[in-house]
């Protein structure tokens, strides 16, 4: 039978991502308005307050393992609410300013109960800081061929030698996980993971600045630091079959994000277009602006479309690898348009601190070289084709 309805978000998700989104307009932002700019995470006193609202609504942590303590959400389900969590200032970096919980690395879920009991589910309570170690200077795109950092086997121990870079919150993170190369000679699977303690003898962080207000990253050293093999996650070898399909997965809330923050950008625009006017008429007169305004509109909707789909067939378990490649490269570029043609319709205020436009239009841009560059994205893809 046919029918002229089209795909309907469920009751209940609708329902909690209204609820998402009434938060971050009416807490997080009066939040930011207290900060400087340029902070990467709203006062403690603000963020105790509405993080105690939101474990009391049953928001905690939406996305995460439910027999753990999470809210047991899919893959799609988180999609449509990052999108609303990350309609803020510091929303690209740190969606919904940390208030709905803070994950661990997805790959302590592939550990033993005691790692997952010792190290995920107090990150879960106390919504700790935690970090993932893969990139090196070498590369990160190719950890299979890049990753340098050594672990040696010693009796029930390893000894860990290495750099690595670009590692978002090394410096304050409560723990994290760092792959090395175990078998020098075994390229993918010579791969290890391992857990590593915030203080461990042998393990530094060093923040610097980048572009990118939020997260700062670090550059991380080991040098001669011993790790139990209680701190071994998986088997020795495995630590890229650890973590490859789950961290996949997470280009898609990633992109959701992406598409929240070009849909605030898009609003503030259409709002000032209504607003300013030039030689007798607003700006929403002009085509110039209409046609702005609505490429904006159009990348935004195809974006949503493939992420979405996208997550989809990843809650279904069907193939998804190229689908996270389409969403994370085309959101990732429509962000950096839409923030580019909303700085545009504002003129000079689009490039003063006193609006949120001029740290989105800086940090989009890394969003083309995070979580893979947009020219690994069409490799991937392009293969798949090619297959």
């Amino acid at each position: 039978m046919e029918t002229n309805e089209g795909y309907r978000i469920p009751e209940e998700l609708d329902a909690l991502r209204e609820q998402v989104g009434r938060i971050i307009r009416e807490e997080i932002i009066a939040a930011e308005k207290k900060c400087d700019p340029d902070d990467a995470e709203i006062h403690q006193d603000d963020y105790a307050r509405i993080a105690r609202k939101v474990q009391a609504a049953d928001m905690w942590c939406m996305g995460s393992p439910k027999q753990y303590g999470g809210g047991g959400l899919g893959t799609f389900d988180m999609c449509v609410l990052t999108e609303e969590m990350a309609q803020h200032r510091m929303g690209l970096y740190n969606p919904g300013a940390g208030v709905f919980g803070r994950t661990p690395p997805p790959v302590i879920w592939g550990g033993n109960q005691d790692q997952i009991q010792r190290y995920a589910v107090p990150t879960l309570k106390n919504a700790w800081h935690t970090f993932f170690a893969i990139t090196e200077p070498s590369g990160g795109s190719d950890p299979a061929g890049a990753i340098q950092c050594r672990a040696v086997r010693k009796g029930d121990t390893y000894v860990i030698n290495g750099t690595k870079i670009f590692i978002s919150h090394a410096h304050e993170a409560e723990w994290g996980v760092v792959f090395t190369r175990t078998d020098p000679k075994a390229g993918r699977s010579g791969v290890t993971c391992f857990i590593i303690n915030k203080g461990q003898p042998g393990f530094t962080a060093r923040p610097f600045r980048t572009i990118r207000t939020s997260a700062l990253p670090n550059e991380v050293s080991f040098e001669d630091c011993v790790v139990p093999i209680e701190q071994r996650l998986g088997e020795e070898g495995q630590g890229l079959n650890l973590c490859l399909d789950l961290l996949t997965r997470l280009r898609f809330p990633y992109s959701a994000c992406n598409i929240g923050v070009g849909v605030a950008a898009l609003k503030m625009a259409i709002d000032y277009s209504k607003q300013r006017s030039t030689f007798g008429e607003v700006l929403a007169k002009r085509q110039a602006i209409q046609w702005m305004l609505a490429d904006s509109e159009v990348e935004l909707r195809a974006a949503r479309w493939l992420t979405w789909e996208g997550a989809w067939k990843a809650d279904r378990r069907e193939e998804f690898r190229t689908e996270a490649s389409v969403a994370k490269l085309y959101s990732s570029e429509v962000l950096g348009r839409v923030v580019d043609r909303a700085v545009q319709i504002h003129g000079g205020y689009g490039v003063s601190k006193e609006l949120p436009l001029e740290r989105w239009y800086r940090e989009a841009r890394v969003r083309r070289i995070g979580e893979g560059p947009s020219e690994v994205h069409r490799m991937v893809i392009a293969r798949t084709l090619l297959r």
